[in-house]
């Protein structure tokens, strides 16, 4: 049988010039330019790491250039846990091809046969001392070319950055207080800007008395397109002035009524909807169920609540615009920015600089259309803009609010032989750049508006949206998996970090460990007995060992554990919660075990699990957005609360190394495990299921009195 021909990575195939991906320098320097950006997670470094290992250069030669639509290869949006998985392939198999054609040029010039050619440091050498360089070469190699999948990337036993911790390029200069944050940059002649929008849901501007707002110093114009309307200011403080005169000659129109936030499971099966069928399972031999057991779970909408609110800079140059950025995806926002103003794409050059904590879809993309059409204003100066908190609470996209059933089919003995789990939700994704209509707020105000578009769901293929983690890994006879998605959109919904993934792995574990109590089974041996992928039984004993399964309980103390495989095809992460039940529950301690394949850098590694386990933690005990019929009313962090530093738990984890496996992301592994390891520690403690989410006091009084 033949062997099929190699393939080039996704990310490289399609954007196959070497070129764009690699650059090396006379002057000893090798300039990498991934089309991913760094939202905190690590990537620059892990990225770095690759890259010199595959073409033998210390890593501080490497230079890591920002994204940009002027010069990066066009890789998406970075998301999903995906910037290893297809960046890192995609870089690692053009710097081999790259070593390849300098050795061969090496080769050529020393005249000696490439394979008795070494490599340290950029330097080359082989017998008799002959010796040559990249940056000897650098000037008579073009790497205008096309990869070709001819090269193979080293062993594993070869590499040696790969799998060590190295210290993060992007922290010196936020340690040294340089400027690197998008809030931080200054540009020559620089102005300040900022929007007006409705407190109301979806009013429209109807009146605006400018006459006050125009009489001010340093304003510099005032903006009106439709509903659109901003100002321009000479300084922040005074783009901040000036709105707040501009705000009170504004009317607006009655809004678009929100849902009832006391009956959101109510509000979410009561919509016009499509359904899907997700997966289904028939049982070879069918069970003789005895009783099914009945549960619905629930989450609230969440906020993306990063500590900065979302800035972006524009700046006009003729029919060209120039547009500075915190977006995960250049190219795409770049997409809809060309709908927007009709313009050619290859008028736009869209940027990324480094934000605030970046989550998913949040406002980065809409503050860069209101950059691009408050600068179109004031000619050739730039302008930046940079929402308010209040903005950043009402206005965003939040993760959705869900709802799910499950049904447990038990036979005589409590064994599961049939299972059935159905989601009602708003979409997941509502991305720029994905279709034929922008998906920017502004779009949706200006005088001739584009549609709000409703947000939709990934394909399953690539890890599915509100369904995510919703097919069972557990070894069930049969199942039956539906998503039921709303085809109205009161809230605007869109990718927050995990999508369904953390609400399914929630109420799927919660579930199993109903059962297991039932049996009086210990939680973690009925999770290894229904598990056949040892890989997933691996993550969950090292945590349980690690964690000491099970401890001593204490009065007021209860462990809990869940687990889950991001994606069911990405990290495994299993977790051990210790938590505190008084007046309110207190996480003390997190144990979590996680398999990503390969391990580029450790210590990246564990710091994305670390981060992922504390923001779930966040979640589970105090994050909802809260509104009432007419507006969002979490708009501060007082109505809009998160772990504080003294509330934050201590986190251990281990990394299970797997250098034989392709690496996979970290980033959203934890969420679900976590959510489901503090719920089933709840019961541990008080003896209550809680599954509405978040734990928050009154939802322990309300799960007390319903088991009462």
């Amino acid at each position: 049988m033949s062997m099929a021909a190699p393939q080039l990575p996704v990310s490289l195939a399609a954007n196959p010039k070497l070129s764009s991906w690699i650059k090396v320098s006379a002057d000893g320097r090798v300039t990498v330019s991934p089309g991913k950006v760094e939202i905190g997670q690590g990537i620059v470094t892990a990225l770095a790491q690759i890259a010199a290992d595959e073409l033998d250069v210390k890593i501080g030669r490497v230079q890591m250039v920002r994204a940009s639509t002027a010069r990066s290869p066009n890789e998406g949006v970075t998301s999903g846990s995906l910037s290893i998985q297809q960046s890192g392939r995609a870089l690692r198999h053009a710097c081999a091809e790259i070593r390849q054609i300098f050795l061969a040029a090496a080769s050529d010039r020393l005249g000696v046969d490439a394979d008795v050619l070494d490599i340290k440091d950029g330097e080359i050498f082989g017998p008799g001392n002959v010796r040559t360089s990249y940056w000897e070469l650098a000037e008579d190699i073009s790497l205008d070319r096309d990869a070709t999948a001819s090269a193979v990337p080293k062993p594993i036993a070869m590499r040696a950055l790969a799998g060590h911790s190295a210290q993060r390029l992007d922290i010196p200069d936020k340690v040294f207080a340089q400027p690197r944050f998008i809030h931080d940059i200054t540009l020559p002649g620089m102005l300040h800007a900022r929007v007006l929008r409705p407190e109301i849901s979806q009013a429209k501007l109807i009146g605006l008395n400018e006459a006050a707002t125009r009489a001010l110093p340093g304003l510099v114009a005032i903006v009106r397109d439709g509903s659109f309307a901003g100002v321009v200011c000479e300084t922040e403080a005074g783009a901040e002035a000036a709105l707040m005169v501009l705000r009170k000659g504004a009317t607006w129109s009655v809004g678009q009524p929100l849902p009832d936030e006391s009956d959101l499971a109510g509000f979410l099966k009561s919509q016009p909807l499509e359904s899907v069928i997700i997966d289904a399972r028939t049982a070879g031999a069918p069970g003789n169920p005895a009783r099914t057991l009945r549960r619905r779970y629930t989450r609230p909408y969440i906020a993306h609540a990063s500590i900065a609110p979302s800035c972006a800079m524009a700046q006009w140059n003729g029919d060209r615009v120039h547009v500075w950025t915190h977006s995960q995806g250049v190219y795409l926002l770049r997409a809809d920015l060309a709908l927007v103003l009709k313009l050619p794409v290859e008028q736009i050059t869209v940027e990324h600089l480094e934000g605030a904590g970046c989550y998913g879809h949040n406002p980065a993309d809409d503050v860069a259309l209101d950059a691009v059409l408050l600068a179109k204003a004031v000619g050739d100066r730039p302008v930046r803009v940079q929402w308010s908190r209040a903005d950043e609470m009402t206005h965003a996209p939040f993760g959705a609010a869900m709802a799910i059933e499950i049904e447990a089919d038990l036979d005589a003995e409590s064994e599961i032989v049939g299972w059935r789990h159905s989601i009602w939700s708003n979409g997941h994704a509502a991305r720029p750049g994905r279709g034929t209509q922008p998906t920017l707020l502004a779009a949706t105000e200006i005088a001739n508006p584009f549609p709000r578009q409703i947000s939709g769901n990934p394909p399953q293929a690539n890890g599915g949206g509100a369904d995510r983690n919703s097919v069972p890994l557990y070894d069930f006879p049969a199942w039956k998996i539906e998503s039921h998605r709303l085809l109205t959109m009161p809230v605007r919904t869109s990718a927050l970090r995990t999508l369904g993934g953390q609400g399914n792995v929630f109420a799927i574990e919660s579930l199993l460990d109903e059962i297991a109590t039932e049996r009086g089974e210990d939680p973690v041996a009925f999770r290894l007995r229904h598990l056949g992928d040892e890989r997933a039984r691996d993550v969950i004993r090292a945590a349980a060992r690690r964690a000491n399964w099970k401890p001593a309980a204490k009065t007021g103390t209860g462990y809990g554990v869940g687990f889950g495989r991001y994606k069911n095809t990405g990290a495994y992460c299993a977790v051990v919660a210790e938590i505190e039940g008084d007046e309110d529950i207190r996480v003390r301690k997190l144990t979590l075990a996680v398999d990503v394949g390969e391990v580029i850098n450790p210590d990246g590694v564990i710091n994305q699990i670390e981060g992922g386990a504390i923001q779930a933690t966040s979640w589970v005990l105090k994050e909802r957005v809260r509104f009432d019929r007419e507006r969002i009313t979490s708009t501060n962090w007082a109505d809009y609360p998160i772990l504080r530093f003294s509330e934050v738990p201590k986190v251990e984890v281990e990394v299970i190394q797997r250098p034989e496996i392709d690496p996979v992301g970290a980033g959203e592994a934890a969420h679900g495990p976590v959510t489901a390891a503090i719920a089933n520690a709840v019961f541990d403690c008080l003896g209550v299921r809680v599954r509405d989410l978040p734990i928050t006091r009154d939802r322990l009084i309300a799960a007390m009195d319903s088991s009462a």
